[in-house]
C-alpha cells in the first residue's frame, strides 16, 4: 500500500456483530475520521432531502410499491401537471453516495461504514476492507439489548436486515455480500469478542 495515501478502512457487518462500536473505537484510536453520519449530510444536501428520509434507506432497495407511490405526488388543481415527488431512486443515491464515499477517501483517512464501500474503494491504494459477522445467538441478544425487544423481534430484525443488505450489495456490486475472498479482513466478533477484534485489526494494520 501507499503510506502517502489517506489510510481508508472500510467496514461491511451483519446487524449485530458490533460494527458501529467497533468503527468508532477503531477511529478514536487512530485519530481518523468516522465518516458514517457525514456520508448522510451530504447526501441529503446534494439530493435535496431529509437526513432521516435517507438514514431509513441505508443498505436497503426501495420496493416497487414503495417507489410508485413516491414517483408523483398530486396538487388540488387539475390543470397542473403532477410533480416528481423528492424522494431519490437506489441508483441516484448510490451514485451519489459512492462519489462521496470517494472524495473523503482522497480528501483523508476515514472509517467508512457500509455502502458497498469495500467494492467503491476497491481500487483505493491505502485501504482495508473488513467484514465483520457473527454467531445468529450472538447477534440476537446484542440487538435485545441495544434496542431493548424480544428475542423474537431480534430474531425478526436481523433476518430482515441481513436480507435487504445482501440484495442491496447483489445489485449495486454483482457480488455476495457475505464472501469473505472480497476483504481483507473477516472477524467472527461472536467468537473474539468486540474489544479484541479492535485489537486484531490494529495488528493487523501495524503489519500493512
Amino acid at each position: 500500500m501507499k503510506k502517502t495515501s489517506p489510510l481508508v478502512i472500510t467496514i461491511s457487518r451483519q446487524l449485530g456483530s458490533g460494527g458501529t462500536y467497533i468503527g468508532q473505537q477503531l477511529a478514536k484510536h487512530l485519530n481518523i475520521f468516522y465518516a458514517d453520519r457525514e456520508i448522510i449530510r451530504q447526501a441529503a444536501k446534494k439530493l435535496s432531502v431529509l437526513e432521516e428520509n435517507l438514514e431509513s434507506r441505508d443498505g436497503k432497495i426501495i420496493s416497487f410499491w414503495q417507489s410508485f407511490l413516491h414517483l408523483y405526488t398530486f396538487v388540488a388543481d387539475p390543470y397542473t401537471p403532477p410533480q416528481r415527488f423528492i424522494e431519490p431512486t437506489d441508483r441516484e443515491l448510490f451514485k451519489v453516495e459512492a462519489e462521496i464515499i470517494e472524495r473523503i477517501a482522497k480528501e483523508s483517512s476515514a472509517i467508512i461504514i457500509g455502502r458497498c464501500g469495500y467494492h467503491i474503494l476497491c481500487e483505493h491504494p491505502n485501504h482495508i476492507s473488513i467484514f465483520l459477522h457473527g454467531d445468529i445467538t450472538f447477534r440476537i441478544g446484542r440487538i435485545q439489548k441495544l434496542y431493548n425487544v424480544s428475542e423474537e423481534v431480534a430474531g425478526k430484525m436481523i433476518f430482515q436486515n441481513d436480507k435487504e443488505r445482501a440484495y442491496y450489495n447483489y445489485k449495486f456490486t454483482g457480488k455476495e455480500w457475505t464472501d469473505a475472498r472480497q476483504f481483507d479482513l473477516s472477524i467472527d466478533t461472536c467468537r473474539i469478542g468486540l474489544d479484541e477484534s479492535i485489537e486484531l485489526i490494529l495488528k493487523y494494520l501495524a503489519l500493512t
